[in-house]
Formats: C-alpha cells, sequence, structure tokens
C-alpha cells in the first residue's frame, strides 16, 4: 500500500496551497481518507477527514479555511488551503483508516512564512 502526498511548499502569510495525496488502497471508496499534521516540536493531530460518502470534519483551526475532498474515480485525496497562517506551519500527512487498517503517506512539508 502506498499513499503518495505532494503539494507542499512555502507560502506567504494569507496564501493558499493544495495538497493531494493518490492511494493505493483498494477499494479506495471503503476507507476514510484524512489529513494530519505534525508542527516542530508537538504531536501529530488531524486536520480533517472524509467519508466514502463525502462526509467531512475538521478541527476547529481550519474551518472555514481548509476543504477537504476525494475523487473516487482516480483514488485521490485532496486539502484545499485558503487563508494560512504561519501557525499552519507543520509536515501534512495523508492517513486511510478502515476498520484495523491504516496507513501514512511519507508527509508534505508547508510552511507560512509571516
Amino acid at each position: 500500500v502506498q499513499l503518495q502526498a505532494s503539494g507542499g511548499g512555502l507560502v506567504q502569510t494569507g496564501g493558499s496551497l493544495r495538497l493531494s495525496c493518490s492511494a493505493s488502497v483498494v477499494p479506495f471508496t471503503k476507507y476514510i481518507m484524512a489529513w494530519y499534521r505534525q508542527a516542530p516540536g508537538k504531536g501529530r493531530d488531524l486536520v480533517a477527514s472524509i467519508g466514502s460518502g463525502g462526509n467531512a470534519v475538521y478541527v476547529d483551526s481550519v474551518k472555514g479555511r481548509f476543504t477537504i475532498s476525494r475523487d473516487n474515480a482516480v483514488d485521490t485525496v485532496y486539502l484545499q488551503m485558503n487563508s494560512l497562517k504561519p501557525e499552519d506551519t507543520a509536515v501534512y500527512y495523508c492517513n486511510a483508516e478502515r476498520l484495523a487498517e491504516i496507513y501514512w503517506g511519507q508527509g508534505t512539508l508547508v510552511t507560512v512564512s509571516s
């Protein structure tokens, strides 16, 4: 199983980035897909998750700024991040979960400069 995340980079405060994660889990539609992040010196925290039907959950700090979506036709989950803040700086990880199965991607670094 592979989860390949991409789209991170350096952006100024107020800017936008779109993360993508291509997943080889089968069947993709049965997995809850999520994005987590780990800031320097901190633990890994949930940012947003999305079920197979498109129902999404967000951590309070990103509500109204981030949007998680999935394209089941290409086995990919996205995270659109707008109005970025320095506190959003972290390594972002893609995650796939189904019952007892949990898979992680390699992480992509997002740096927001003030």
